[in-house]
């Protein structure tokens, strides 16, 4: 055997036994580490077990108190305000997240209903300072100013208004038309015109918005608008 045959017969002796002593090395990895990686397997598979059971859970508790809110609503309709009511106040204390919000929103609506006004604006309140997602504590804002443009502090409705009325907001329209409002009662005409102004204009406005903006110019302002 020349030299050269010498040399590739000893590296791949080399080799196996390297392979050998790898593979050795794997095995006894295995077995010291081997709790360890069925306890994580079975971690995982409990894990995904665990996640697919709350899914199934919260899918019925959401239809549960998706069925609660319909039938309370349906009461509403029915002329049983009060017994509404009742059905609300526990759906807001038992409920998923997002109908334990809608239902105290239903609840502020009934109290609307009622005439009390007061109760209804104060309810809207606990609504937009409570955890709930952003666009129903807008909303709440929203309709309690509204409820309190004649009777409530003109500068703590803007205050809480201002924010919604920026170009970003899906609730401009309506934040805008409630500062044209107490732009009025503060006796500020120009501003109360301007903000009017601009919302007739908005093609983009609700329709009903802009009707009431052009209403209003129109009695401020006889034979501005046709």
């Amino acid at each position: 055997m020349s030299d050269k045959d010498e040399d590739a017969a000893a590296a791949l002796l080399i080799q196996e036994v390297d392979d050998d002593l790898r593979q050795d090395r794997l095995n006894k990895l295995a077995k010291k580490y081997a709790n360890h990686f069925i306890g994580a397997a079975l971690a995982l598979v409990l894990a995904v077990a665990g996640w697919q059971a709350w899914q199934t859970w919260d899918g019925k508790q959401r239809a549960a108190s998706a069925q609660r809110y319909a039938e309370a609503a349906r009461v509403a309709e029915q002329g049983k305000p009060d017994l509404a009511a009742e059905s609300l106040a526990k759906l807001a204390a038992e409920g998923t997240s997002g109908y334990r919000v809608l239902a105290e929103m239903k609840r502020a609506e009934l109290l609307v209903g009622a005439g009390d006004l007061a109760g209804a604006a104060s309810r809207y309140h606990a609504i937009a300072k409570s955890g709930a997602d952003a666009i129903y504590r807008d909303l709440a804002v929203l309709k309690a100013a509204y409820l309190e443009i004649d009777t409530g502090d003109p500068a703590a409705i803007e205050k809480d208004v201002e924010p919604l009325a920026q170009e970003t907001s899906p609730w401009r329209h309506s934040a805008r038309e409630i500062l044209a409002l107490t732009a009025e009662r503060r006796g500020d005409r120009a501003r109360a015109l301007e903000l009017f102004r601009k919302l007739a204009d908005d093609v983009a406005a609700p329709q009903g918005i802009r009707a009431r903006a052009t209403e209003m110019l129109t009695v401020q302002q006889p034979g501005a608008r046709s």
